[in-house]
């Protein structure tokens, strides 16, 4: 059941075409369906590469949603977080049974504040990027060329050594980064300036993944994110931010599931 409030029927999201690509069991063993949500210039084809596949493979319905803007969803002027997270949850509760919240990078923001729409049988935040300051900080002493023009409203470009570890060949890396779009102008300012996502509902379980070698979430980051929801963070060295597409991204996305059939969800 999603949550309405007040804003949503003051200034309601204006519709578009949502991409989702899905990937499910061949048998239904009755686990829950996992939704996959890209970090901003991602969309859903980040993980139909590899976890989709994988995690229908060990019985969970995978599927992973463009927000708009992003991907083969449609886009609206000037998209916002707001934007972003009604897509999510408009795609969650599309689904026949309570999902499971999957969000990577800025993604992870995202399902953050879907959390508090949607009550989801749990969450995942993979190499999560939660806004702020520091956030900016970190990208700018490590990409200061592709950060700054987005404090102009340009594109945020990160870097191959940012996204993916040496173990991944640079014609993969190339290939992956060609394929990156760009966040709404002002949605990357909200992503500096957004206020703190309200509590979740039905206080689900959280689990923070990411490596203590990202590039652009520092392992400082993943220790505070996994402290708000009580736990610590579960560290996959040698990788990069995206855990999706690296070399060894098995690893992450078997840890996950392992965590959901141990009670995690």
């Amino acid at each position: 059941m999603r949550l309405i409030r007040f804003e949503d029927w003051a200034k309601p999201i204006a519709p578009v075409r949502r991409e989702v690509l899905s990937a499910t069991p061949e048998l239904d063993e009755g686990k829950p369906p996992v939704l996959f949500v890209p970090g901003f210039g991602h969309g859903a084809w980040a993980f139909a590469e590899f976890w989709l596949e994988h995690a229908a493979g060990r019985g969970f319905p995978a599927h992973a949603v463009s927000p708009r803007g992003h991907g083969g969803s449609g886009d609206t002027p000037r998209a916002t977080l707001r934007a972003y997270t009604h897509d999510v949850v408009q795609a969650a509760a599309a689904l026949p049974r309570q999902a499971v919240l999957v969000g990577q990078g800025a993604g992870a923001l995202v399902v953050q504040r879907a959390l508090a729409r949607y009550p989801a049988r749990a969450a995942v935040l993979a190499a999560p990027v939660l806004g702020g300051w520091a956030t900016f900080g970190a990208a700018l002493r490590r990409n200061p060329a592709g950060t700054l023009p987005a404090i102009f409203g340009g594109r945020l470009r990160l870097s191959r050594r940012q996204l993916f570890s040496r173990e991944v060949p640079d014609t993969v890396a190339r290939g992956y980064t060609d394929r990156l779009g760009r966040a709404s102008a002002r949605a990357q300012w909200q992503l500096l300036l957004h206020r703190a996502p309200e509590p979740p509902v039905g206080d689900p379980p959280v689990l923070v993944v990411g490596s203590p070698d990202d590039r652009v979430v520092p392992a400082s980051a993943l220790t505070r994110a996994a402290r708000r929801y009580g736990g610590a963070p579960l560290l996959f060295p040698g990788m990069g931010h995206d855990l999706m597409l690296d070399a060894r991204w098995r690893e992450p996305i078997d840890a996950i599931l392992d965590w959901l059939e141990k009670g995690g969800s």
